[in-house]
């Protein structure tokens, strides 16, 4: 019998205790031994992924958002086990951008019918240890979006809440000089935002960011968008989601693009940082890839 720990954040977004209940239930009815593990603290998915790991587990399910998952993922990582995204938390990029459904109940299947898929991952060492990320880092406006964004309010108006905060913060625009150091090539630019992308969607179905961005190609990519007013913003964001779709990315002042396996980025001045949605620290860092270092159980369709 397979064995599974389903890990749920109490805070998220999406996690009522109902859908939790009714999760476990069709994780038993498909044939699954399944142990529920409630986060009480930043941590506890860490803490509980590392015992299930070594209790032997097949898979560690998340039921909440993208930072529960990586903490999770923080235990996993390099192992076997597998990780099983229920989606619960407001963005829920990493289940967008791999296909698996936003319905927790469906998304509940692609464990128990689906495939196993390895894929990259971004780790940036900080000084409280490593930090991962499966759909992008970033650093700049979008990182203080992030902080700025209570879990009071997500909880209530899902990501209404983040384009609120983004609303209140246009006036904030500003870009900053950057070095941004690709495989040891050197850029000099002007940033608001910097992403180092392992997905191609930023906001899965609205914001794709580069068409060739595959999760389990060894590579991670750059790109970084400088503006100064709320116009510039809007501009540089409605240009990067065109290329997004674009076969061929068109050149662009505000756009600068890059790919490589590792990453150091280093503003004039300290910038908020934020990893798959959770803001954690500020600028500098150096992020670098790790191939097919994470496996995930995706729909098999």
């Amino acid at each position: 019998m397979s064995r599974v720990l389903l890990i749920a954040n109490p805070v998220a977004a999406r996690t009522r205790d109902h859908v939790r209940m009714r999760v476990a239930e069709a994780l038993a009815r498909a044939g699954w031994r399944t142990e529920i593990a409630i986060t009480t603290g930043p941590a506890d998915a860490k803490v509980f992924a590392r015992e299930a790991v070594a209790a032997g587990v097949d898979v560690v399910a998340v039921f909440g958002g993208d930072g529960t998952s990586m903490q999770a993922v923080a235990s996993i990582v390099g192992t076997d086990v597998a990780l099983g995204l229920i989606p619960g938390g407001t963005g829920n990029l990493l289940a967008g951008n791999l296909g698996v459904p936003s319905n927790p109940l469906r998304a509940v299947r692609a464990i128990t019918h689906g495939r196993r898929r390895k894929i990259d991952l971004g780790r940036v060492a900080l000084p409280d240890g490593a930090h991962y990320f499966g759909v992008a880092c970033g650093a700049g406006i979008d990182a203080h979006i992030m902080g700025q964004t209570t879990a009071v309010h997500k909880r209530r108006f899902g990501m209404t809440a983040y384009w609120a905060t983004t609303f209140r913060s246009l006036p904030l625009l500003k870009s900053t000089p950057v070095t941004v150091t690709v495989d040891g090539r050197r850029a000099d630019v002007r940033a608001t935002i910097v992403l180092i992308m392992n997905c191609r969607e930023m906001i899965p179905g609205l914001v794709p960011i580069r068409p060739d961005i595959h999760p389990d190609d060894g590579i991670l990519d750059l790109i970084t968008v400088a503006a100064d007013t709320p116009w510039q913003g809007v501009r540089a964001l409605a240009r990067a989601i065109a290329n997004g779709r674009r076969s061929v990315i068109r050149s662009y002042p505000e756009l600068y693009y890059d790919r490589g396996t590792r990453f150091t980025v280093e503003p004039a001045e300290a910038l908020p940082v934020q990893f798959d949605g959770d803001p954690v620290g500020t600028t500098p860092f150096t992020a670098e890839v790790l191939p097919g270092a994470l496996t995930v159980m995706v729909p098999r369709e």
